[in-house]
């Protein structure tokens, strides 16, 4: 049977090492985040996740979801407990403003913690990760009255969200999308079309559910400048925010998926169902973009999550699974056979997801504290900066973290060989669950797309120049540091590789855009290494710096060393692998005849 521990230390040694969040102090909301709050809160957290909700992942796998004859959704047995006990804990209203019943606390912090949830349980904390989603759009984009009116039975729990962007025609291409809405002349709309692929769309741990959906208003623009954001509740709330009648919104069926299973998948049909605009008419994308790229943010966390779990019982099983003797001579004398973890290819396996989690663990909390800094510095030049790398990191941090998350957790089930392959031990569904973050919410190439197409040479490229200049400064600085060489000298040729890259889509995608749609994957694993390979001089900066200071657990930093090594001398090299595919260019990729496929 699988198990899980939450990585507190590590998680603590990244938010106090290497982030310095006390340096924050400043920050609306990280006033209250003093290390000895945040360590109750990260320790308060990891319970809830061993105890709670971990206990019914492998049962929720099994069991599933179940559509009734009346189109009501039941979860599997202990859901509704775990989601309460979630709800309970204020949890979801971690990092929402106190005006709307939450804590106000760092979305950062909330980053931390949502890892340990989603490790516990993937598919039951998308219902409220969706909820959370919807209540961040609401908050930029409602009206004070629609604010008022969901978001605090939201905050709390009671109500939950989602959002309905694809429908069967079209999935990225939202500029085909058909659902309309016609005005009912007292401000609100009749809702009519199909959405499919709905994460949490129905069931019946909330009173109610406030649908975000995206259609396009009767006259309005062809393409995406024609699509308008509603709100839709599955029940009508009346002016003293009772919940009412049903609305014309109902669950079609469950989609039958390949992981996942404890989450109600839906195909949602809208018959004239009531909603209300959010936001300005045909600018429903720029309001539900907000909503996505939080939710990408979270997918990117969800691959860390599964690999982290998924890395944690490979490594178990490895200490205690005795096959053949080790190659250096017997280990185990007293035993017919060594445990596996004496062979070398068993710990490249263990020791490259290990390596990519913790790595993953520092570079998820940084992007989340450029969101802190961007919403909520009172200096400019900070804000736009910290924005600058938001909006650059969101597609790297969701496509090469569930590229990579999906690839560990295969690794992680192939340490176990043939036992992997058998569902009790439940490495199957990190594998099965895993594969659908690279998917949703913007299928990987996507990611890589809009990376190099938009995201480079946005403000003249000044995000990726600011970026660029900062991990130079970083190497530069620690370059004579005798402790420091392995990492920055590795670090440096990845980011060698990485400008030249980027000069190359420079020089040859502006005149063949197919060369950047060719390379656009491989760019952004190039960039997820070097972003990573950072993150492993960042910590290794500071791991030397507590074993000169003798704090701590020796033993926990000088492992952080040896990790980050592996690393710089075993996964960083893989930039010159993407930067020579790169410069091949799109030539013999497009040349082939489509027939010929």
């Amino acid at each position: 049977m699988p198990v899980y521990k939450a990585p507190v230390n590590d998680t603590l040694f990244v938010l106090n090492n290497v982030l310095g969040i006390d340096r924050y102090h400043n920050l609306p909301g990280f006033e209250d985040a003093t290390p000895d709050m945040i360590e109750a809160i990260v320790s308060e957290a990891a319970k809830l996740a061993e105890e709670q909700l971990f206990p019914v992942n492998l049962s929720g796998d099994q069991e599933g979801c179940t559509r009734h004859d009346d189109a009501t959704v039941t979860v599997p047995k202990g859901f509704k407990e775990a989601y309460d006990a979630y709800c309970q804990g204020g949890w979801l209203g971690l990092a929402v403003p106190a005006e709307y019943g939450g804590q106000g606390l760092p979305y950062t912090l909330h980053s931390a913690v949502g890892e340990y949830m989603s490790s516990a349980n993937m598919a039951l904390m998308m219902y409220p990760g969706l909820t959370q989603g919807a209540i961040a759009a609401i908050l930029v984009h409602g009206s004070e009255e629609q604010k008022a009116t969901y978001l605090p039975k939201m905050v709390e729990g009671t109500w939950s969200g989602t959002m309905n962007l694809t429908e069967p025609h079209c999935g990225t291409d939202l500029g085909l999308l058909r659902t309309k809405a016609v005005p009912n002349g007292d401000g609100s709309y009749k809702i009519s079309g199909q959405k499919i692929f709905i994460s949490a769309g129905e069931h019946s741990m909330t009173d109610n559910i406030i649908h975000l959906v995206l259609a396009r208003i009767e006259g309005a623009p062809e393409g995406t400048k024609g699509i308008s954001l509603f709100i839709v509740p599955k029940f009508m709330v009346g002016e003293d925010g009772s919940v009412g009648a049903r609305n014309g919104v109902t669950c079609g069926a469950i989609e039958h998926k390949m992981g996942i299973h404890g989450n109600a998948t839906c195909v949602m049909n809208y018959d004239e169902a009531t909603g209300y605009l959010i936001g300005a008419e045909n600018k429903g994308l720029a309001a539900m973009f907000v909503m996505m790229n939080e939710a990408r943010l979270g997918v990117g966390l969800q691959g860390l999550s599964i690999a982290e779990i998924a890395y944690q019982n490979a490594a178990n099983y490895a200490r205690e699974r005795i096959q053949g003797r080790s190659l250096s001579g017997v280990k185990a004398p007293d035993k017919k056979a060594d445990p596996i973890i004496v062979h070398p290819d068993i710990r490249r396996s263990l020791l490259t997801i290990k390596a990519f989690t913790e790595a993953g663990r520092a570079f998820t909390l940084w992007t989340a504290l450029q969101s802190d800094i961007a919403h909520r510095s009172g200096d400019e030049k900070e804000k736009q900066l910290a924005d600058d790398l938001l909006g650059l990191m969101t597609p790297i941090l969701k496509g090469v973290l569930t590229d990579k998350g999906f690839d560990h957790a295969v690794m992680a089930q192939q340490v176990y060989g043939g036992h992997g392959y058998i569902e009790e031990w439940g490495m199957s569904q990190y594998v099965r669950d895993a594969r659908i973050a690279m998917i949703y919410e913007g299928a990987n190439g996507i990611q890589a797309l809009d990376l190099v197409g938009r995201k480079l040479g946005l403000n003249g490229g000044r995000a990726v120049m600011a970026l660029f200049n900062e991990i130079g400064a970083f190497c530069e600085e620690n370059r004579e540091d005798e402790k420091m060489v392995v990492y920055t000298k590795g670090l440096k040729k990845g980011l060698n590789d990485l400008q030249a890259s980027t000069m190359w889509f420079m020089q040859n995608a502006m005149a063949k855009p197919d060369n950047a749609g060719a390379g656009s994957t491989d760019y952004m694993h190039l960039f997820g290494l070097v972003v990573l390979g950072y993150m492993w001089a960042k910590m290794a900066k500071s791991a030397n710096e507590a074993l000169a200071a003798g704090t701590g657990d020796a033993d926990f930093y000088q492992n952080k060393l040896l990790t980050g090594r592996f690393y710089m001398e075993r996964i960083m090299p893989e930039t010159a692998l993407r930067k020579t595919r790169i410069e091949a260019g799109a030539d013999t990729m497009m040349e082939m005849a489509a027939e010929a496929f």
